[in-house]
């Protein structure tokens, strides 16, 4: 009941703060609906750049990851770390000094097409509706867990939320509140990571706690979990399983994919100038730094305290015994975790292993349980039958969704109730503040780029306020159904990594090239998108939606060069690349004014008569 009383209190009270912000930022004008009138403080915008930035995949998935993954998962950490960097410094002031609304509105403007702005509408629409489709299931997960909701009631009330912030406040609305995400979730992430470390090792700073010696153990906390692991069977943490090149793809793909980013670029057009971006740049990578070096010690700790735990549980007892993990059961029942008694000893046996449905989300037998209580499997529901003599009764009997392991390990370390209920917050704040910086791109990609400058040119303002709003609306609606179908794709780290993946085929070509070669004209700038585009999304849907494995093979057996889905955008950015020089070349070059205009964005302050200068 405790838990309860402080997962509404904390929830009612953020989303309450959330939409009195909005209410009281509310836009007046294109110009704060799009960007917040470019008079955001440069600390201001940190703040809420960085909230924009660390989603879901930051808050809840990617500490899952890495704590499951062990040294594999620090692709996740080095790309997107590494990748803001990239953005910060190579294209952000540049672009803040062409001083447009959107990224479809630099392309159109720099490339002086029509068309080009509408196939960067589509590649903006595509990167953002999966990078959402990731934030709603996170949405989904911390309703259905603790407030004892459905995953797709709770995603409905998500969004009822961002609907008033995000078609009411516009970017004003949005940037306010995201600085108030931002404190809530970091304060979310890094209290129970401290009460943690300091029951682990002592150390009440988590970033030193990670390499300190754990408490009557006298080994590291790394050595200590390589034991505990390779006990069970598993290979060390601190092992690399993952090939050299897919490690390497996968984070160039994730550091490029994120200087293509549109609802993180549209970030840098709010402040006032190209100095106020790289200063606010900074700022938003000191925010962004204080999680992504916790979320190490956090996976560790909490891989450390999964298996402790879970190797000591006796199934057959939870109901009856106070001391048994009741957290085991919760997460259970909403269909995160699973466990199959396949030796019939009715204890949770963690262990290197065949599990059945691995890899995939479980599908359940309804509301049938097993002789001990366990929640049986749709395709196996007969444990101990013939229809399961394949099975290894000593292969692993625990199945666990990653992206839970944020949000259950407070409870797994029997952590106060009220740090419980914060965490669950603090990842609802996470999911919302990008789903709202999503929702302003493909607002304004919608009313502004294919409105405002390709259909309907003598719109009034008044007119594209309403048609921004309707359309935010409309973007609120299509994620909600996004979210939901989500809830059976993978994990959303790597349902957002696929979003990066398209970003860095389709948009950070003609970015980066529009900005440093002056030669860059619409018809390379057409065929690069489109190439970027559909060779990225057709790789990606094929080995996650069509491709089945022979018998006896492995997927990566079958991936081009051993390249996985999630790091093949890299590849394709290339090829992107040489078709939009090679295609430029073969055309007729830029008229003189847009060659001059790349000239002269990128020397901040200079005055462009040349070219359009924006709002």
């Amino acid at each position: 009941m405790e838990l309860n009383f402080w997962t509404y209190f904390w929830v009612i009270l953020t989303f309450g703060a959330y939409v009195l912000i909005a209410i009281r930022s509310r836009a007046g004008s294109t110009n704060e609906f799009y960007v917040a009138g470019h008079d955001v403080h440069p600390t201001v915008n940190g703040m809420a750049t960085a909230a924009d930035w660390m989603s879901a995949a930051s808050f809840l998935s990617m500490a899952g990851l890495i704590a499951f993954m062990g040294y594999d998962g620090s692709v996740f950490l080095l790309g997107w770390t590494g990748g803001y960097v990239l953005l910060a410094l190579l294209l952000a002031p540049f672009l803040r000094e062409f001083g447009k609304f959107t990224v479809p509105d630099f392309v159109g403007d720099r490339y002086y097409s029509t068309t080009a702005r509408v196939i960067a509408v589509i590649c903006a629409l595509f990167v953002s509706f999966t990078y959402i489709a990731g934030q709603m299931k996170g949405v989904g997960v911390a309703f259905s867990s603790f407030l004892d909701v459905d995953a797709t009631i709770g995603i409905i009330i998500g969004m009822v939320i961002v609907f008033f912030y995000a078609v009411l406040g516009g970017m004003k609305g949005i940037t306010y509140t995201q600085v108030a995400q931002y404190c809530v979730l970091i304060f979310a992430y890094t209290v129970p990571a401290i009460y943690i470390s300091l029951i682990i090792t002592g150390n009440p700073i988590p970033q030193l706690g990670f390499l300190s010696d754990a408490k009557n153990a006298g080994v590291p906390i790394m050595e200590k979990l390589n034991t505990a692991i390779t006990e069970l069977g598993f290979p060390e943490y601190t092992a690399r399983k993952k090939s050299y090149t897919d490690i390497f793809f996968i984070t160039a793909a994730l550091m490029v994919g994120t200087a293509g980013l549109p609802h993180v670029i549209i970030r840098f057009f709010t402040v006032k100038s190209a100095q106020a971006a790289r200063m606010s740049a900074g700022w938003a990578l000191l925010f962004i730094a204080i999680l992504y070096t916790t979320a190490p010690a956090v996976a560790s700790f909490a891989r450390l305290n999964f298996v402790n735990t879970v190797e000591s549980t006796n199934y057959q007892a939870i109901e009856n015994e106070k001391n048994t993990p009741e957290w085991f059961k919760t997460w259970e029942n909403n269909g995160y975790l699973a466990w199959v008694d396949k030796n019939g000893d009715g204890k949770v046996q963690y262990r290197n292993g065949d599990l059945i449905a691995a890899q995939k989300k479980p599908i359940f037998d309804g509301d049938n349980r097993g002789e001990n209580g366990e929640r049986l499997l749709k395709i196996c529901t007969d444990i101990v039958s013939e229809k399961c003599n394949n099975i290894n009764e000593n292969d692993n009997e625990v199945y666990i969704d990653n992206d839970i392991i944020v949000l259950a390990n407070p409870t797994i370390a029997s952590l106060p109730d009220w740090v419980i209920g914060l965490v669950v917050a603090g990842g609802l704040a996470a999911a919302l503040s990008t789903a709202a910086g999503l929702l302003m791109v493909i607002s304004s990609a919608v009313s502004h780029d294919l409105c405002k400058r390709t259909l309907a040119p003598n719109m009034s303002e008044a007119r594209e306020m309403l048609v921004a709003r309707i359309s935010a609306a409309g973007a609120v609606i299509a994620a909600g159904l996004l979210g939901i179908f989500a809830t059976s794709l993978p994990f959303v780290a790597q349902v957002v990594a696929f979003a990066f993946g398209l970003a860095a085929a389709s948009l950070f070509p003609v970015i980066f090239l529009g900005i440093f070669w002056k030669r860059m004209n619409k018809e390379g700038a057409i065929a690069s998108m489109l190439t970027g585009l559909i060779t990225t999304f057709s790789y990606i849907y094929y080995f996650k939606f069509i491709y089945v494995p022979k018998a006896g093979t492995k997927p990566e057996e079958d991936w081009w060069f051993g390249i996985s889905p999630e790091g093949i955008g890299f590849l394709f950015m290339w090829l992107a690349l040489g078709v939009g020089v090679t295609v430029a070349l073969a055309t007729k070059a830029p008229p003189a004014h847009i060659q001059t205009l790349v000239e002269d964005i990128r020397v901040p302050g200079k005055r462009r008569p040349h070219g359009p200068k924006g709002v």
